[in-house]
């Protein structure tokens, strides 16, 4: 991609997560245009659809806002999974419209997933082998963890007090036990 054309890309994602979480799922693709401040040729020459451009947003939410988290190394590996899993559910709460849209449009497929997921390894092996984690959790056990905790927000309420406080009892389930979980579907 040209410069031009990738620095234009950035500006219509931006612009569009943006538009969507104040306008709505409603916003014009022509609105979206205008606050990136490029033609609406040119946004609909990158993205054929509100579909491609919703699928983008996902996209730049999770590698401008989670990945970095997940690629935290500090000497606490219990900071860094915890890190990683607030910053997962702060970003995905202030795009919550972009998330209803994703699932709504089946924009977040198998390969988006995987990614997350695989992301997420690191810092889980990091805080297993430390000894400050179950050693039977699973990289998806903490999506779940992001997900249930997501489920606690209101879209009317901005504090997100709540959020923090339904992550932190969610979080303790991650420490040792002295049972074992039991053992996860094959799905």
């Amino acid at each position: 991609m040209r410069v031009d054309a990738a620095r234009n890309h950035e500006r219509i994602v931006a612009a569009a997560g943006v538009a969507f979480e104040e306008v709505g799922p409603g916003v014009a693709l022509d609105e979206v245009a205008r606050r990136a401040g490029v033609g609406a040729a040119t946004l609909y020459r990158r993205f054929r659809n509100r579909d491609q451009l919703v699928r983008a947003v996902v996209e730049h939410v999770l590698t401008t806002e989670i990945s970095p988290a997940t690629e935290v190394v500090t000497d606490d590996p219990w900071r860094d999974l915890v890190g990683m899993l607030e910053a997962s559910v702060e970003s995905f709460a202030a795009h919550r419209t972009v998330l209803r849209l994703a699932r709504e449009v089946g924009a977040i497929d198998v390969d988006l997933v995987d990614g997350y997921l695989r992301s997420m390894e690191r810092p889980l092996r990091r805080a297993a082998a430390a000894g400050l984690v179950r050693p039977e959790l699973l990289a998806r056990d903490l999506a779940a963890v992001v997900v249930m905790a997501l489920a606690t927000v209101d879209d009317h309420d901005a504090d997100p007090a709540d959020l923090r406080r339904y992550l932190a009892l969610l979080v303790d389930g991650l420490r040792p036990a002295p049972g074992v979980l039991p053992p996860p579907s094959d799905r």
